[in-house]
Parts: structure tokens; sequence; C-alpha cells
């Protein structure tokens, strides 16, 4: 069985990841959850976008 986590815990885990990697200068939140007039429901996801230095570093990880 799937545990959801909280809309903090999830806020607060991207943040960390972007606070912890040098690579990554920017976060940015777009989608539903960033629209203050849209509807919120538990099915909405958090649609992320890091903006990174080193991009390459971020493929080799992605490809091995």
């Amino acid at each position: 069985m799937a545990i959801m986590r909280s809309e903090e815990e999830v806020i607060t885990l991207i943040l960390h990841v972007a606070n912890t990697d040098d690579r990554i200068r920017a976060v940015l939140l777009n989608g539903s959850r960033a629209n203050p007039k849209a509807a919120k429901d538990v099915f909405q996801d958090f649609d992320i976008v890091y903006i990174v230095k080193k991009f390459d570093s971020f493929l080799k990880t992605l490809h091995g």
C-alpha cells in the first residue's frame, strides 16, 4: 500500500533537493498548483522545473 505524502512534505522534499544540489540554480512550480484559480483536487500533481547548470551531468544520471 502506497502512503501519500502531504503537500507540505512534497514541497519540503522539492526544496531540499534544490537547496542541496549545487547544480540547481532555481526551482519553478507550474501547472494547476501554480494557478490560484484552479480548483484543488486529490489528483493534482506537482509540475516542477529545475533550472540547472552542468546539464550533461543530469543526462549521465538518467542514462547511466
